[in-house]
């Protein structure tokens, strides 16, 4: 019988930077190696529907990664259920959050196997929105390398 997918979350602020490239990054890692996830990504302090930054939806075309699609959506109680894993991108992320499900939070570098918070580069330019997705994908080459993968 087939194994059910993790579900992994990544949360940060405003979901239209970090957790919108984390999960973007997640998904194109988890296509190439077969991974048997599902992703999503939300923000404590998002609104509902907007885009990504130019900035992140450019530092993503530089990694082949189409984030013109993604459309911001707040954290939810039933997000927060649905998923296995929640990944926040800093420990004030983790803080805001783990009392509503203790088990399953841990920031996205803790996952990975170190410690700090991934830089949020809102307001900064092309560049830093760069160092931050470098930044993000190394953790998840490392997470990815604990996640399930699809059987046959």
């Amino acid at each position: 019988m087939a194994q059910e997918p993790m579900k992994i979350l990544f949360v940060c602020t405003g979901n239209t930077c970090r957790s919108a490239m984390a999960a973007a990054m997640m998904l194109d890692i988890a296509v190439k190696n077969d991974l048997n996830i599902l992703i999503d990504s939300a923000g404590v302090f998002a609104a509902i529907g907007e885009k990504a930054t130019d900035e992140a939806i450019e530092a993503m075309k530089k990694r082949d990664i189409d984030l013109t699609y993604h459309r911001t959506k707040p954290l939810t109680d039933e997000l927060i259920s649905m998923a296995d894993v929640i990944l926040t991108m800093t420990g004030a992320h983790k803080q805001l959050i783990e009392h509503y499900a203790p088990d399953k939070v841990k920031t996205l570098l803790e996952y990975a196997g170190t410690e700090g918070d991934i830089s949020d580069p809102y307001g900064g330019d092309l560049e830093e929105y760069e160092e931050t997705a470098a930044e993000i994908y190394d953790a998840l080459v490392d997470i990815a390398e604990k996640l399930p993968v699809i059987e046959d």
